[in-house]
Order: structure tokens, then C-alpha cells, then sequence
């Protein structure tokens, strides 16, 4: 329990309230923020072999929801059956469980993992091959700082809680965590085996930049790249020989936004190498793609009167 408090005694004081630069950041007023979405959930492995490559991807629906901000806190519902009939049935049929959550603090920012797919299909000769049994499952974790935080704001690029008021970039240092298993009862095959597990941890440092256009629009490029070291399994990392990965972590928003509402789109992606060798890799990407209308409310139906 007495680690577990001096964790929160060092991480906390980041996430509370740091003065900024009011010339280049300002904060929207409303407490209550309404915003439904359309999104689209990446996932996909490459594998490259001597006997060629070969692109893995699941036949996923697209999602809708809503998400509630209440003080920048923000809760997202989501659904996707509803739209299964944007799924081409030819190409399969994909059970998957993802889940995640982007977190942009002022000084802090973190993204968190829980992917499960099963069922994939490929097309890369033009002819559809089914890889039913196919699984592949990534936990994740990716947290970064914040240097310029006094007048860098990705809370104003993706979560439209404030407003880049001056055009304005950030250095990023940051750490992950990311654990890979490959399973396939016979469909697919790697260096001979149908199961391949991978643990990594590392570092990364980038650059964020957000560029106001006149003034409603802005447009935000920002992205990372880590040198990961890594082993079979979590217990055998540091008891076998290290292997090194490189890793890429891509961000991009639109958004026009006004006193009371606003649109936008965001991308936020991650592309991991679980598997690298002379003659063999496998590599994965994932993130997510978001169409949201933001609305702001002065005033909490049913609470302020």
C-alpha cells in the first residue's frame, strides 16, 4: 500500500492544474461536453518470409457512439453491430474485443491497449484467403511527456476541451510496454511454428505541432519513434538474450471548432515489430480513425437550474 501511495505522490502533481501560457492556450468554459462519433478500429499484421509476404486483416464494422466530457473527464460508448451490413461477408468473418483509451493530460499523455482478434482473411494475390482460426491478441501501453506544455495544448487537438490560440509545438520523450501472441490451430504458419509470442519495452522521443488557421481551424501532425527491447515472454525478458525493435507511434487531427460546438477527425496509430530477423518479420498496426460532433453545454441538464 505505501508503494502504491508513493507512486500517486509522483504521478498525480502531473495531471493537476499547471499554469499556461494564455496567449497560446485558452480553456472553453461549459462543464458538459456531448460528443457523437464515427470510428473505425486499425488492426493489421504483415509477414514477411522467404517463401514471400503476406498482409493478415480482420473484416471488422466500423463503430458508432457517443462520448460524455464532464469536466474533462470524458466516457465513450460504443457500438458496431449496428453496422455490420458496411461488412463484406465474402471476406470472412472476425470476432475481436478492442479496447482502447487515448488520455491527453497537460503535461502527460497515455494510451492504453486490449486488442483480441480471431478470424482474418488476406487478398494480397486478388484472390480472398480465409484464416478462420487465426488469433492474434496485443496489450499495450505508451505514455509520453510533454515538454512545451505551457503552450502546446493535445487536449485542444484531439479532445477539444481547449483552444490552440497560436500555432505551437512540443518535444516528446516517452516509454512502452507492449506484449504480442500469434495463435493458429493450422492455417498459418511461421518459421514453422502456428504460435509465436513477443514481449518489448522501450523508449521513444518525437515532436507534436499544431498549426491555427485563422480562426477556427486547426491541424494537428505529431509522431514517435522508440527503440524497444524484447523476449519471448514477459518472465524471460532480462534472462534471455535481448532482441532490438524499432516502433512508430503516428498522430494526426482536423478540427474546426467554435464557442459552443465543433467537428473533428483524429488518427492515432501504432506500428509494432514483434518479430525481426534477416530473413523473416512480422509486424502489426494498430490504432483508430474518429469523426466526432462536439457539443458544449453552459449548464448540466437535471443538475443546474
Amino acid at each position: 500500500m505505501k508503494r502504491i501511495f508513493t507512486i500517486l505522490y509522483i504521478i498525480l502533481p502531473l495531471y493537476t492544474y499547471s499554469q499556461v501560457d494564455s496567449s497560446y492556450i485558452s480553456s472553453y468554459p461549459q462543464k458538459l461536453t456531448i460528443r457523437p462519433y464515427f470510428a473505425y478500429n486499425l488492426f493489421g499484421m504483415n509477414s514477411e518470409t522467404p517463401d514471400g509476404d503476406k498482409s493478415y486483416y480482420p473484416n471488422n464494422a466500423p463503430i458508432y457512439g457517443i462520448g460524455i466530457s464532464v469536466n474533462n473527464t470524458i466516457i465513450n460508448f460504443g457500438y458496431g453491430y449496428g453496422a455490420e451490413f458496411m461488412v463484406d461477408k465474402e471476406y470472412g468473418k472476425t470476432k475481436s474485443v478492442d479496447f482502447q483509451i487515448h488520455n491527453y493530460g497537460r503535461r502527460v499523455t497515455f494510451d492504453i491497449f486490449y486488442q483480441k482478434y480471431e478470424g482474418f482473411y488476406s487478398d494480397d494475390q486478388k484472390e480472398i484467403e480465409l484464416y478462420p482460426d487465426l488469433k492474434i491478441n496485443q496489450y499495450g501501453f505508451h505514455g509520453q511527456y510533454v515538454f512545451n506544455y505551457k503552450r502546446f495544448s493535445y487536449q485542444a487537438a484531439f479532445t477539444q476541451n481547449e483552444k490552440q490560440l497560436k500555432s505551437a509545438g512540443s518535444l516528446l520523450a516517452g516509454v512502452g510496454i507492449y506484449q504480442t501472441e500469434i495463435l493458429s490451430d493450422s492455417s498459418f504458419l511461421y518459421n514453422g511454428e502456428h504460435s509465436f509470442s513477443n514481449f518489448q519495452f522501450g523508449v521513444s522521443a518525437g515532436y507534436a505541432y499544431t498549426w491555427v488557421l485563422g480562426k477556427y481551424w486547426t491541424i494537428n501532425v505529431s509522431g514517435t519513434v522508440g527503440i524497444n527491447f524484447g523476449s519471448e515472454k514477459m518472465s524471460t525478458f532480462g534472462k534471455q538474450q535481448l532482441e532490438v525493435y524499432p516502433t512508430v507511434f503516428p498522430r494526426l487531427s482536423a478540427g474546426y471548432s467554435r464557442t459552443h460546438w465543433a467537428l473533428s477527425f483524429t488518427y492515432v496509430g501504432n506500428i509494432t515489430i514483434p518479430s525481426l530477423s534477416d530473413e523473416s518479420s512480422i509486424s502489426l498496426l494498430s490504432g483508430g480513425i474518429e469523426f466526432a460532433y462536439i457539443r458544449r453545454f453552459d449548464k448540466i441538464p437535471f443538475i443546474n437550474r
